[in-house]
Formats: C-alpha cells, structure tokens, sequence
C-alpha cells in the first residue's frame, strides 16, 4: 500500500480524515491531507501501537502500519506508575541544574508544601512569593518555579537562568527572548526533565497564566510538578499531544 502524505489529496485522504475523527481528533473531511491533518496524525502515532504492539513513528505519513491501527483499534497501554517522589532516571534527560531544580520541587511535595489558612495563603506561599517582592494572597505557580530554581542556584539570582518572577507569561516571555522558548506547533521539540511549561488562563491572548516544572515525559504522556493547581504542590500528567491551553515550554541554558 503507498503511504499518504502531506500535500496529497483526494478519496483515501477524505477516509483518513473520518478515521482519525472516529478517534477523536478534530480534523476537517475535505480530502486535503495539509497541516491539520498531519499535525493528527502525528498525534495519533505518538499514542497508538502497531500490530506487532510496537509504537508506531512519529513521522506524519499514514503507511500500513499507522493504517492498520486506524482501523483496529486497540486499547492503549497503560503507563506505568509514576513516582513524582524520586527524580527521573538519567535517561530521561534534564541538564545538571535543571534536575537539581526538579528535586527541589520533589522535595516540597514530599512534605505537602502549599496552602495554609486560606487560597493563596500560608508561609510556603509567602517563601516563594517574598523574592518576587509579593506577598499573600498572590497566585504562586511561577514563583514556585523561580523558587526551585533560585534553590538549585544556592540562593545565587545572579546564577540563576531567567530572572526570578511570579508572572507565569512573564517567564516564558523570558525563554522567549533567550530563544529558549518552545512553542506549540513551531518545532518538534520534546520537553526534558526541569523545563518549565506555561499554560493560559482565561484567554489565549489575555494576560493570565499558569506555569509548572516537567517531570518527565514518557509514553506519550506529559508529567509535571506544579504549585498553585491545587493546594499543595503536586504531580500532574496530560497527554502530551494535546496540552490544553499550552502557550509553550521554556529549556533553561
């Protein structure tokens, strides 16, 4: 069977369109097989298996592989258990600082660091508030990164890789100038342990924000420690090929 491929068009790519929205991806029927179309079928590659149970490649052309997987759907596998306790293995990647920084949040969710007396409120909030120059009741998740990081960088702001903030747009706007920023759909980029990932509130275009450490990504699967989402600093995961509400990841040099 030739494999489809981007740029082409006509009746196979229209049945591949209708496959992928069975599995819920949200791509127009019209036998254009352009960005939209590819962009889900890398997607759905990222998560699915061939018919060997092997996962199939990233690489956006549809051959018999990823079409026998559109059309004998199979339950993916369930990932493994995640313990957001211990650091990630050395394979997984993550530069010297930046895993320092991750242990520094571990470390915080280990003792159920977060809240106390209120939203926005309590001394964990005030100790990563205070080097931004705020206090209670501010939001917190940015400043809880620059936090794991000043520590990483033994109180040192000079040594620090971005200047510390509170500001979840501010601190990818940051990466954004060091040409350290990763945004969605601009390249193919995989994000590492200790890279920091920005999300938006309310509006894509507005001003508020949300910010959290990568954990690991693995299986498809985007895993995070973030501060602010609840609580109490905790580990979260999403499916990494669709991050609600992602304006990007920052990679620290």
């Amino acid at each position: 069977m030739e494999s489809l491929n981007r740029g082409d068009t006509g009746a196979r790519v229209r049945e591949l369109q209708r496959l992928l929205r069975r599995r819920g991806y949200a791509v127009g029927v019209d036998g254009d097989f352009a960005r939209k179309t590819w962009e889900a079928v890398r997607a759905f590659q990222s998560q699915n298996l061939d018919a060997h149970g092997q996962p199939l490649v990233v690489d956006g052309k549809v051959g018999e592989l990823t079409w026998w997987s559109l059309t004998h759907p199979r339950p993916e596998p369930a990932p493994g258990p995640i313990d957001f306790q211990r650091l990630p293995p050395a394979s997984a990647g993550g530069s010297r600082l930046a895993r320092k920084a991750l242990s520094q949040a571990i470390a915080e969710l280990r003792r159920g660091a977060g809240e106390a007396g209120g939203n926005n409120r309590g001394p964990d909030v005030r100790r990563y508030l205070a080097p931004a120059g705020l206090g209670e009741p501010n939001n917190w998740c940015a400043a809880f990164v620059s936090w794991c990081y000043l520590q990483a960088c033994d109180g040192n702001h000079g040594r620090m890789p971005f200047e510390y903030t509170a500001g979840a747009r501010a601190l990818l706007n940051q990466f954004r100038r060091r040409a350290q920023a990763h945004l969605p759909g601009s390249d193919e980029y995989s994000p590492v342990p200790g890279d920091v990932v920005v999300w938006w509130r309310v509006r894509a275009d507005g001003w508020q924000g949300h910010a959290g450490l990568v954990y690991q990504v693995r299986d498809g699967r985007l895993y995070t420690i973030e501060g602010n989402h609840s609580a109490t600093v905790a580990g979260f995961d999403y499916v990494l090929a669709r991050v609600d509400k992602l304006l990007g990841f920052g990679h620290p040099a």
